[in-house]
């Protein structure tokens, strides 16, 4: 953690951290373990931990030192934007942002250098296309079809993403709302408008932190697929 500035997430951890001469065969979750020893560790967000004796380069680095609630809104969108955009890299799957957000940070890296697609794919007519590429984080499969689409929200109104993905729902894909558990209840409220009868049983809500959860398995199931292909070689 200390070599990658101070902070990591627990996928991370999971992926860098020799645990070779570890005494456990449980080291997933002994590194859990250990991140929440708030002697020497703080959480950051879901996910996210750093190093108490560098708390506070760690959070004026990601500018959420104050309590400026536009610049923190600013961190955690983009800090789920990326979670979603490395799960998807990890699952084998392109990755795509929105050219707007593709300057913003991911912790150390830009999402547009994280994300695998530079531009999206002319996987439908010029309109559908137009309004996809609005999505905060989408992944395409192999044969350059949208399989999720994804929209982070995180103050913002969860309606205008369900309309967004109402308009989408032509497509064999699935589509989540991310955001905050406390939000789960509004977003049960504006997808049981009428509006939405054709498409509320392909439209699912993501918490915070299952996405968190979501991040560290994919990094688990990665870091496990190496060591068996490297003892079958």
């Amino acid at each position: 953690m200390l070599e990658n500035g101070g902070f990591a997430t627990l996928g991370y951890l999971y992926q860098f951290v020799n645990v070779s001469e570890w005494k456990t065969k449980t080291p997933f979750k002994t590194i859990n373990r250990i991140v929440q020893d708030h002697r020497f560790f703080f959480r950051i967000r879901p996910g996210l931990w750093g190093l108490n004796a560098r708390k506070r380069d760690v959070l004026e680095k990601f500018r959420i030192d104050n309590l400026n609630e536009e610049t923190q809104e600013v961190f955690d969108h983009s800090y789920f934007q990326g979670l979603l955009v490395e799960i998807g890299n990890l699952r084998g799957l392109n990755t795509f942002v929105p050219n707007q957000d593709k300057n913003r940070q991911f912790l150390s890296r830009k999402l547009g250098d994280l994300a695998s697609m530079q531009s999206i794919f002319d996987f439908a007519y010029p309109n559908l296309v137009r309004r996809a590429q609005t999505v905060d984080v989408i992944w395409f499969n192999q044969r350059k079809m949208p399989a999720a689409f994804f929209e982070v929200e995180h103050s913002t109104d969860i309606y205008n993403s369900l309309i967004k993905f109402s308009d989408l729902t032509d497509f064999n894909a699935s589509f989540c709302i991310v955001a905050n558990q406390v939000r789960k209840r509004e977003y049960e409220q504006k997808l049981s408008s009428s509006i939405f009868d054709r498409v509320r049983g392909r439209i699912n809500f993501l918490s915070y932190e299952h996405l968190s959860e979501m991040h560290s398995n994919a990094s688990k199931i990665n870091k496990l697929e190496e060591v068996v292909n490297f003892l079958r070689n």
